[in-house]
């Protein structure tokens, strides 16, 4: 079979990895892909975004199964233009897609079927927003409704921070959040403004049919920017799995309050849910659950880790996911995942995550090994050399038992990396260390 993804990020790359490793497999395609995928000779990158032309491509080539991988392709509808031309596909419609692509959507939906999470309200005014701020005070959380990179949620610890996010995300826009419609079909920027939620935030993340939900593993990622997690929101500078703070309890409530009412809720509302679905958690002390947002895909880089752990051809999970009529053969798949515990640290430009800089060489990057693997993001092969094009460059994975044992093992293998501007933290799994 030939496989399509689409993307050009790390998950992508972890994807079309995994992917490539089923016995079935012909070959991967990745659109447009990346310096890594570029470098392997098992994938092929090709330089089509486009929707309508990526489905005459998949078409013509005969691709038998595309898996969508980022979120602006869902959100422009890639999933409804190849289901209407028979091709078989993995992800959210654009109905669907809108859990993540718009956060008023999503909290509205969450508040109509009874889904446990903080207490909100949508502004497109900025003075109104400002004057809300003013009444409930900090901490409160700032969200971009419109899709922004993973860069669209500010954690404003000071009414000063929540004062700056909202004239950020509602008039400078520096973010270059991509802006819903309004009744009138302009784009209309607006923020979602939270109570702050006290707690230990999870990622928890399930392949879904439109009926029926099976877990991957759990995972946990670390998204401020500097060690101790300080600095500024990031899409994320590492992840590890396991994650300790996902319980056998708090998973079954996750799935309880959380997964099955809305694969239910959006079945009701006439839209199902198809593809990954990830759900942002905050766990508190005593072990309750509260989501924090919807994501309509993996994440990033949690992904690496995770596949990394995965056992399972992750081909036959996605065929039986998108086998028409699957319902009783997809809800009784059990992926198999390896005990170890696996560790993912991102390598990102100078200047990330606001204005990062690109071109810059990369050297040393290691080969493949069993138990360690360099995903690529923000890179592209130009003359024979791979270089740094976009914020979060790499992502160095690694397997090993244990969280001790694992986060020393993606530090030695990133110390042979180089390239000028380099950020990373030196701490990525420091929470479940605690644990």
């Amino acid at each position: 079979m030939k496989v399509l993804v689409i993307g050009g990020g790390g998950r992508e790359h972890a994807f079309a990895w995994k992917l490539a490793q089923s016995p079935k497999v012909q070959m991967v395609y990745v659109a447009p892909g990346n310096g890594g995928t570029a470098l392997d000779a098992r994938l092929q990158n090709i330089s089509i975004t486009d929707v309508v032309e990526l489905r005459q491509w998949a078409q013509e080539n005969r691709i038998g199964l595309t898996v969508v991988g980022p979120e602006g392709p869902l959100a422009a509808g890639v999933v409804d233009e190849f289901r209407q031309h028979g091709l078989r596909i993995f992800g959210p419609t654009k109905a669907a897609a809108q859990l993540e692509s718009s956060k008023a959507f999503s909290k509205a939906f969450m508040r109509r079927h009874g889904i446990p999470t903080a207490e909100y309200a949508t502004f497109s005014d900025p003075v109104t927003a400002h004057t809300y701020v003013q009444q409930m005070g900090a901490p409160i959380v700032v969200k971009a409704d419109g899709l922004a990179a993973g860069k669209g949620v500010v954690v404003a610890m000071t009414l000063d921070e929540a004062h700056a996010a909202i004239d950020f995300m509602l008039m400078d826009n520096a973010l270059g959040v991509s802006h819903n419609e309004g009744e009138d079909g302009r784009a209309v920027p607006r923020v979602v403004i939270e109570d702050f939620l006290e707690g230990e935030e999870a990622s928890f993340m399930v392949m879904c049919d439109g009926k029926s939900v099976v877990p991957l593993a759990t995972s946990q990622d670390h998204k401020r920017l500097l060690d101790g997690d300080q600095g500024p929101n990031t899409g994320g500078m590492g992840a590890y799995s396991p994650a300790p703070v996902v319980t056998p309890q708090v998973h079954a409530r996750a799935m309880r309050e959380i997964i099955l009412p809305t694969l239910k809720g959006m079945e009701k509302d006439g839209i199902p849910y198809t593809g990954f679905l990830y759900a942002g958690l905050m766990v508190d002390a005593q072990g309750q659950v509260k989501a924090l947002e919807f994501n309509c895909r993996m994440g990033d880089p949690e992904t690496q880790p995770i596949l990394m752990r995965l056992k399972s051809d992750f081909l036959d999970g996605l065929l039986a996911a998108t086998e028409p009529g699957s319902g009783e053969s997809f809800a009784q798949l059990e992926l198999e995942w390896d005990r170890r515990t696996a560790l993912g640290v991102v390598m990102a430009a100078q200047g990330y995550p606001l204005v990062p800089r690109k071109g810059d060489a990369i050297r040393g990057l290691p080969k493949e090994a069993d138990d360690a693997m360099v995903f690529h993001a923000g890179t592209v092969m130009a003359d024979g050399v791979v270089q740094t094009s976009g914020g979060r460059v790499l992502c160095v994975t690694a397997l090993a038992d244990g969280l001790r044992q694992v986060q020393q093992r993606a530090y030695q293998v990133l110390q042979g990396i180089e390239f000028e501007g380099m950020q990373y933290r030196t701490d990525i799994g420091h929470r479940g260390l605690k644990a």
